[in-house]
C-alpha cells in the first residue's frame, strides 16, 4: 500500500517549509520511524520518519524545494523490502572469486585493524556505497556517529550539499538561496533595528576569583557531575541575579504595555549547523551550576547536527551571547525581540590593570548589555551590568544574595 510523505507542521504561523537533504533514495528500504528527510523552517530543522517498514518509491520534492504544509513530498510502499537481484555476472567462479580478491587487496590495505579509512574516520558500509555512487571523498565527510563514524545520512548530506569548489560561475560568484532559519534571522535582526531603541553599556570583569574556584573545584566537579565546570554557568546565574533585581530588563513591550516576567528563561546563543540558534535553559533560577553546564552542553552538541527543536527555541526572557569563543574581544550584540536586553562576553585576555594603587596583571574581559530603551533606563542598564561585574568578580555574592 502507498504511504505518502507529507511537509509537516512546525509552527502555528509557519505555512511553508523547505526540503532539506533527503537522508535515503528511491528503492531504498526504511524501517518504522527512521529519519527519511530533514525539513527546514524559519525557526529550526525537523525530520520526517517513517511510519512503518517499507521501501522508498518516490521522491517527489528536491533538496531546496520550498512546499508548503502538508504537501506531499515522497511516497513509500508499505511492507518488507523486496530482496535484491543477484545478477548474473555476480555469479562468478572460485577462480574470478580469487582474481577479486587480488585487485581488492590494495583497497584493503588501506584500513587498520578497526575498519577505518586511512584518513582515520570508520566509514559505514552503506554510508560507503552513497560516497562511491557520488565521487565524494570519504575523508571530507564529518561523521555524526558514535565515535565520528560517517552513517548514511551524512552521506547523502554531502552527496546533495557538497562544497563549492573554485568558481560557481564566470564572474566567481555563487548563488546560494538562503535557508528559512536564515531568513528569518535576518528579517528578527532588522526588526530589532528598526522597531526597538537600542542602546549599548560596557563594563569589564576581573574573571581570577571564577577561574580560581574552577581550578580549585574542577576535578571534583567532574567526578560528581560528569562535565566541566565553565564560565556560562557564572554568567548565567549572576544574569538571574541581576533580573530579579532588575525587572524591566526582564520585561518585554506588548503593544501599549509592559509585560514584567516573573520566570527566568535565559536563552544561550549557539553556533549551529545551519547558523546561529537560541535554545532557551528554562526555570534558570531553580537550576543547580552542573544542571545549567549539562543542559548548554546538551544544546551545544544538537545544534551541530541540527537537532534542537523549534519548542527549546522559543521562550526566552533574556539571552547571552558569548563571542570570547570566537576570539572576539568587543562587541554591541543585537536584542532578541521581544525580549528586552541581552548580554555580550568576549574573550578573556591578561590586561594590566590598576589595583590598590599598584598596576597588576588580570584576566579581563569585557562586558556589553544591549537593552530596549523603550522599557529599560540607561541607569537601570548601567547598574544592572556593574551587578553581572559584581557577581563574577565576587561568587560569593550569588550564594549570599548581596
Amino acid at each position: 500500500m502507498a504511504i505518502q510523505f507529507k511537509a509537516p507542521s512546525v509552527g502555528e504561523s509557519i505555512t511553508e517549509v523547505q526540503i532539506g537533504a533527503w537522508l535515503i533514495a528511491e528503492g531504498d528500504a526504511v524501517a518504522r520511524d527512521q529519519p527519511v528527510v530533514e525539513i527546514e523552517s524559519e525557526k529550526a530543522t525537523v525530520e520526517v520518519f517513517a511510519p512503518t517498514d517499507g521501501t522508498v518509491s518516490k521522491i517527489i520534492k528536491q533538496t531546496g524545494d520550498t512546499v508548503n504544509v502538508g504537501e506531499v513530498i515522497g511516497e513509500m510502499e508499505e511492507g518488507a523490502a523486496p530482496p535484491k537481484e543477484v545478477k548474473q555476472e555476480d555469479e562468478a567462479p572460485a577462480e574470478a572469486e580469487s582474481e577479486a580478491a587480488a585487485v581488492a587487496a590494495p583497497a584493503a590495505a588501506a584500513k587498520d585493524a578497526s575498519g577505518a579509512d586511512s584518513s582515520g574516520g570508520f566509514v559505514m558500509p552503506a554510508a560507503r556505497r552513497v560516497i562511491a555512487e557520488a565521487g565524494l571523498d570519504a575523508a571530507a565527510i564529518v561523521g555524526t556517529g558514535p565515535g565520528g563514524r560517517v552513517l548514511k545520512e551524512d552521506a547523502v548530506r554531502a552527496a546533495v550539499s557538497p562544497p563549492a569548489v573554485g568558481n560557481g560561475s564566470a564572474n566567481g560568484q555563487e548563488v546560494v538561496r538562503m535557508s528559512p532559519m536564515r531568513r528569518t534571522i535576518a528579517a528578527r535582526l532588522v526588526e530589532a533595528q528598526q522597531t526597538a531603541a537600542l542602546l549599548t553599556t560596557f563594563n569589564e570583569a576581573d574573571m581570577s576569583a571564577v577561574m580560581a574556584l574552577r581550578k580549585e573545584h574542577q576535578e571534583a566537579f567532574v567526578a560528581k557531575h560528569g562535565i566541566k565546570l565553565g564560565f556560562m554557568s557564572f554568567f548565567v546565574k549572576a544574569a538571574v541575579d541581576g533580573l530579579k533585581q532588575f525587572p524591566s530588563v526582564n520585561a518585554e513591550i506588548q503593544d501599549d504595555n509592559v509585560v514584567y516576567n516573573n520566570r527566568y528563561e535565559i536563552g544561550i546563543a549557539v553556533g549551529g549547523g545551519k547558523g546561529l540558534v537560541v535554545p532557551v535553559v528554562r526555570n534558570a533560577d531553580q537550576l543547580s551550576f552542573a544542571d545549567v553546564e549539562l543542559t548548554i552542553s546538551d544544546f551545544g552538541k544538537r545544534a551541530q547536527v541540527n537537532k534542537i527543536s523549534m519548542d527549546e527555541l522559543q521562550g526566552g526572557t533574556f539571552t547571552i551571547s558569548n563571542g570570547g569563543i570566537y576570539g572576539s574581544m568587543l562587541s554591541t550584540p543585537i536584542v532578541n525581540p521581544p525580549q528586552s536586553g541581552i548580554l555580550g562576553l568576549h574573550a578573556i585576555n591578561d590586561r594590566p590593570v590598576a589595583l590598590n594603587g599598584e598596576v597588576v596583571i588580570r584576566p579581563m574581559m569585557y562586558l556589553a548589555l544591549t537593552y530596549d530603551h523603550r522599557i529599560v533606563d540607561g541607569r537601570e542598564a548601567v547598574t544592572f551590568l556593574r551587578r553581572i561585574k559584581e557577581c563574577i568578580e565576587k561568587p560569593s555574592r550569588m550564594l549570599l544574595e548581596i
